[in-house]
């Protein structure tokens, strides 16, 4: 019995160079097989060249004249054009690779390694297949085009520090850990009325009021997700939607302050609550005269959320704003005496280089 044997090989063989063994194990010439044929020899020879692919019809006539199965022809011819394709994509995807390294550094790369989001490699093709994967994209190209990164391209468009693909890379973190985190589905009602327990919550430590808060909201339909910044975004918080029932709220602390944290989580549920859903709001979003009444919209419901109006207005015309004072005040509204401190500073009401020591820094996040 016999057992065919096929090599499978990586290089492109043409079934011309296999016809012209045959026909020599056969002592027979190329010039004869053209007239047993009936074809012009050189059309023949463009087949034993690899120029001409060998068709059905062409296997069935070799059959006849050589008793070599015509399946035999097809499938070399088929395997030829095959490996051939196969190159030609290789060569084609290798120089796209080569083309999208210079994503590499813009797409913050080294930083996403220190992370350990993305493997420390040091080939820069490799480099570029793993962003790619990191962002479930065959072009880093197309990053950018994308709906939800779109709000980074025209963020970085309105300043030029900002780099928009450093801007998509930290929306991808907080999209893929967001995607991990099991939520209710989204109910305004719901997170609107925890509000008052996500405000007491100011006055303790993140080890204490984290996995709380990532628990209160998860229940009411919003993935929080705290990450260290990349490098040239400048973003202190996003909003974006998750599906039809998920929103993700991300949040980061460029100076690790906590009065900076919990005024910029307030200010992202105040986009939650106060504005459609359906597109990724980026913090320092400054792209027209609707995204700025979007952005002090949602600081007033912040200020509002952390320190009731009528309060605030009370306690302003108190001056001078004494440390004591400060304290017993936030003490009376229940919230860290920072939230108080950040929000007289940012009103001009007090020096900058007053009351510091009253604001506590969260030293959990990593830059």
């Amino acid at each position: 019995m016999m057992t065919e044997t096929r090599v499978h090989s990586d290089l492109p063989i043409p079934p011309g160079e296999f016809l012209e063994e045959v026909i020599g194990d056969l002592g027979m010439t190329k010039h004869e097989l053209a007239k047993r044929m009936g074809r012009p020899a050189s059309k023949l020879n463009e087949i034993f060249k690899g120029r001409k692919a060998i068709t059905a019809d062409t296997a069935l006539q070799l059959e006849k004249v050589l008793g070599v199965p015509a399946n035999i022809w097809t499938g070399l011819e088929g395997e030829y054009r095959l490996i051939l394709a196969t190159q030609e994509a290789e060569r084609e995807r290798r120089e796209s690779l080569k083309e999208e390294t210079k994503y590499i550094k813009l797409f913050c790369y080294a930083e996403l390694a220190k992370l350990g989001i993305v493997p420390a490699v040091t080939g820069a093709m490799d480099k570029v297949l793993a962003l790619q994967k990191f962002f479930g994209v065959t072009s880093l190209g197309s990053v950018l085009t994308l709906r939800r990164y779109s709000a980074a391209h025209r963020c970085g468009l309105a300043e030029k520090k900002r780099s928009p693909e450093a801007v998509a890379a930290w929306l991808r973190i907080g999209e893929l850990a967001a995607a991990r985190i099991e939520c209710k589905p989204f109910n305004s009602g719901r997170l609107e009325s925890m509000l008052p327990a996500i405000r007491r919550m100011t006055t303790e430590a993140p080890d204490a009021f984290v996995p709380r808060l990532t628990a209160m909201l998860a229940s009411a339909g919003v993935a929080l997700v705290i990450c260290p910044h990349l490098p040239k975004t400048y973003a202190h918080g996003a909003v974006f939607p998750l599906g039809a029932e998920k929103v993700a709220l991300m949040l980061t602390i460029r100076g690790k302050y906590a009065d900076v944290f919990w005024f910029t989580l307030f200010h992202e549920l105040g986009h939650i609550l106060r504005h459609k859903r359906q597109e990724a709001i980026v913090e320092y979003a400054k792209g027209g005269s609707e995204t700025d009444q979007l952005e002090r919209e949602a600081d007033e419901f912040a200020s509002d959320a952390l320190i009731p109006p009528e309060q605030w207005k009370r306690f302003i015309r108190r001056d001078p704003f004494y440390k004591n004072k400060i304290q017993t005040f936030a003490t009376g509204c229940g919230i860290d005496a920072g939230i108080v401190v950040g929000r007289l500073h940012h009103e001009g009401l007090l020096d900058q280089k007053f009351a510091n020591d009253l604001r506590n820094k969260y030293v959990w996040i990593e830059d």
